[in-house]
């Protein structure tokens, strides 16, 4: 069942402000509103652990400035974005916030509109939290990123796109999600719930944007980290949750983004991905920049050279026919 525009703007999420601008800034970006939202999973699929609750935060006190966070997610889902005129290419975007919450504008709701504005239908891709209990959890995220391909590719003559031009891209911890799905597409960690399940998980294009990678301890974004495997994890689950140490041949293409001065998630972290990754002679472009800190998105990355990403990434789609 799809939700309107007007319901997302009216939903009864608890949402804390810090102040009255933050309150007007969560419903401010009227064109940044979703056009749709679809379940990740048919209703009774998945039970929620005890006492989770959902719940949107807004950060910002700026009113030109959304920065909303989602919490305790207990309602997978794709918020879709449907451009004027559609070009076929579809895009699912994982947002970050460490395993902790799911980011909507920076990471999601923003670059949604810049693509859309150039044809392109996107979804923005809300996961289950690894750490919120649910069963089995660090392969929670893994399964909601493989399920949104497929139902995506099921939606084709829904949304006007073509199966085959379907990337999918991850910022921060959306990026250990994107990059997880890139090694691990057709890992079985879910059971088949529809015709859409017999669809291919694999993107057609993967994009990573100062991603969380490794598990390794060295490198690791520790939150993330702690949240994904457990702070006490042996080598073996380091091992299996780590996408470097797993990059295959048949993999999609890959592009990865990250700046030499990030200091939350480190650059090693692209670096070591990067390298694997031509090791197996699978495609990859990476470009490293001397600033930009970590979690720019657009907005953040104005008046630096970094800027430029979003054209780059572009570029990068349109060289693998996907826009």
């Amino acid at each position: 069942m799809s939700v309107g525009r007007r319901e997302l703007l009216t939903a009864g999420l608890a949402l804390p402000f810090a102040s009255a601008a933050a309150r007007e800034a969560w419903t401010r970006p009227a064109g940044l509103a979703p056009d749709a939202s679809i379940a990740l999973w048919r209703e009774g699929r998945i039970a929620p652990p005890a006492g989770l609750v959902e719940r949107g935060v807004q950060r910002s006190d700026d009113p030109n400035a959304s920065d909303r966070m989602i919490e305790g997610i207990t309602r997978p889902r794709l918020d879709i974005f449907r451009p004027d005129k559609p070009n076929g290419a579809a895009v699912i975007l994982a947002p970050g916030g460490g395993y902790r919450y799911v980011v909507v504008d920076k990471e999601g709701y923003e670059l949604a509109h810049w693509l859309t504005a150039r044809g392109v239908t996107v979804y923005v891709l809300f996961y289950r939290l690894p750490g919120d209990g649910w069963t089995n959890g660090a392969d929670v995220p893994l399964a909601d990123a493989q399920r949104a391909v497929r139902l995506v590719r099921s939606r084709a003559r829904i949304d006007g796109i073509d199966p085959a031009r379907v990337a999918f891209g991850g910022f921060s911890a959306g990026g250990q999600v994107a990059t997880s799905l890139l090694t691990r597409f057709d890992a079985k960690v879910y059971d088949p719930i529809d015709a859409a399940d017999a669809l291919p998980a694999r993107p057609d294009a993967l994009a990573a944007i100062y991603p969380v990678v490794s598990m390794d301890p060295a490198i690791a974004h520790a939150m993330s980290r702690e949240k994904l495997i457990g702070a006490g994890a042996d080598a073996a689950r380091e091992r299996t949750y780590s996408p470097e140490r797993n990059v295959r041949a048949d993999q999609p293409p890959l592009w990865l983004l990250h700046a030499e001065d990030d200091d939350v998630v480190k650059v090693e972290n692209s670096a070591r991905l990067r390298e694997a990754t031509r090791g197996v002679g699978a495609p990859v472009e990476a470009h490293f920049f001397e600033r930009g800190g970590h979690g720019f998105g657009l907005m953040k990355s104005a008046g630096l050279p970094v800027a430029i990403w979003p054209e780059l990434l572009w570029n990068w789609l349109g060289s693998h026919t996907i826009v």
